[in-house]
């Protein structure tokens, strides 16, 4: 087990609602349950991450009249891509996976409550200034070694990526405990950005 106090895990997003059946399915996203579980036997330290929407997001093609799911719109922060209603609050899209083991996380972070910013990164929201306070979180614990595993490896796992970057962890995706969306060729744009900031690609059996 990695028990080294500088060590951490986090899952991003393993929600009913990004895997099989689910509003916004990620393709074949059932498959990292049994990864990442097979990791709370390595990592001492483990944090979740959960989104969280309220009905009626911004970020929700349905609150924009003839707007449809994966189009984009121009918001105060950027580009926003517009997604099925997923991960509403208080709903079983919302809930992690029935066969995640969750019972001994030490944090779960909720992120997207705020009705009109969307929020991929563990760390920040999408204007890339409103904070989780997983930062602050992390450093007081003394973490410096992050892990991430989870949903979709394109975009929220990604964003924590290169914001744990940003903010001076070393970062290290497993990548065989990840699952892509792909949209618009997404996925090959974050491997490449991932990549330039030094983000570590690894596979769980590393880790063995």
């Amino acid at each position: 087990m990695i028990e080294n106090a500088s060590d951490c895990l986090i899952i991003i997003d393993v929600q009913n609602d990004f895997c099989a059946g689910g509003a916004l399915e990620v393709p074949d996203g059932d498959s990292v349950v049994p990864i990442i579980n097979s990791l709370a036997g390595i990592f001492k330290n483990r944090l979740a991450t959960q989104d969280w929407h309220p009905s009626g997001h911004e970020s929700f093609a349905s609150s924009h009249a003839g707007k449809f799911p994966f189009e984009t719109i121009p918001v105060g922060y950027g580009e926003q891509v517009l997604w099925p209603d997923h991960c509403v609050q208080e709903t079983h899209g919302a809930e992690f996976h029935s066969e995640l083991k969750v019972d001994d996380l030490q944090l779960i972070v909720r992120k997207g409550f705020r009705r009109h910013i969307d929020s991929y990164s563990a760390f920040y929201e999408n204007d890339k200034i409103t904070p989780t306070g997983l930062t602050g979180y992390l450093k007081n614990r003394g973490f410096q070694n992050i892990y991430l595993a989870g949903l979709a490896t394109d975009f929220c796992v990604a964003y924590s990526a290169l914001d744990a970057r940003k903010e001076g962890f070393d970062v290290f995706v497993i990548e065989d405990a990840c699952r892509a969306i792909d949209l618009d060729n997404s996925l090959a744009t974050a491997i490449q950005q991932m990549d330039d900031a030094g983000v570590v690609r690894i596979n769980s059996t590393t880790l063995e």
